[in-house]
């Protein structure tokens, strides 16, 4: 699980990043990042209506995207505010590929 330090929640905080912040788009996920002020990085994750009516299986793709987020915690700049927004085509892809399109977004994040 991230740690609660490392955790978007507020409402004003997503739409900071969503407005202000810079993106970065990979196959159905897309990143956007904006900088915070902080001594940590905090994750939100977005995964709409429009990937899968049912809640069952975006709450598992939220899942999946916190976990690859905090195994690469230690790796992430300090000072950012980042929201993974999942788009159409996130609910049928496997852990794997997911896997693949965050960690190259996370690449390009650090470059």
């Amino acid at each position: 699980m991230l740690p609660k330090i490392n955790r978007l929640k507020k409402k004003k905080d997503f739409e900071h990043v969503l407005k202000q912040g810079r993106g970065l788009k990979d196959g159905f996920l897309s990143l956007k990042f904006a900088q915070n002020g902080r001594d940590s990085t905090r994750f939100g994750f977005v995964v709409g209506r429009k990937v899968s009516s049912k809640a069952v299986i975006r709450n598992k793709i939220k899942r999946r995207l916190r976990e690859l987020a905090r195994v690469r915690l230690g790796e992430i700049k300090k000072g950012f505010d980042v929201v993974v927004v999942a788009g159409k085509g996130a609910g049928v892809e496997n852990k794997e590929a997911t896997a693949t399109i965050f960690n190259h977004l996370i690449i390009k994040l650090l470059n």
